[in-house]
């Protein structure tokens, strides 16, 4: 364990703006005995280096640099939902959201007209799946389109609001049969 207060502001790899005391200890660097035009030390200093990393990284990060990784990092970020989206499918789910409440409404109001063909054991389960169905579009469209583009998904929304329009509550209403 280190007792320098400053190691907990450092990062690995960041080089100390002012030499600490253990260099000034420390006598001066031999210069290298072979020439620059042998790049066989510099190698071997690399690989020593980087013993201790993985091969796929060091390859992966061989030629760039820190502002090139950044840049890297910053494209392979999903792009997110924009604000007119955003707004659509909040207004998208509220109208069906409204839709199930008007199949549920609606359904009940038809009730008396349908036990003329239909017992309540038949009518209600079947009721009850109309009134799911508006949320259970939404659920699959939204699940299915999820790779997608955007426009897709609002295509599958639209498609779900003009299909699964509540007709019994348009036909009858709240008022009365």
């Amino acid at each position: 364990m280190t007792t320098d207060p400053d190691d907990a502001l450092r990062w690995e790899g960041d080089e100390p703006d002012a030499p600490d005391a253990s260099a000034k200890n420390e006598p001066p660097a031999a210069p290298d005995a072979q020439t620059s035009a042998d790049p066989a030390p510099e190698v071997a200093r690399a690989a020593q280096s980087t013993a201790g990393t993985p091969a796929a990284e060091h390859v992966a990060t061989a030629g760039t640099t820190p502002a090139a990784e950044a840049e890297a990092d910053v494209d392979d970020e999903p792009a997110g939902i924009g604000n007119a989206a955003l707004v659509f499918y909040g207004i998208i789910g509220g109208v069906y959201l409204l839709f199930a409440v008007g199949w549920i409404v609606g359904g009940f109001r038809l009730r008396p007209r349908a036990s003329l063909l239909l017992g309540d054991w038949t009518y209600f389960p079947w009721m009850w799946l109309a009134a799911l169905a508006p949320i259970l579009w939404f659920a699959a469209a939204w699940v299915l389109t999820r790779g997608s583009a955007t426009w897709i998904r609002i295509v599958a929304l639209i498609a779900g609001a003009a299909l699964l329009v509540p007709w019994p509550f348009v036909m009858f209403g709240t008022v009365g049969a």
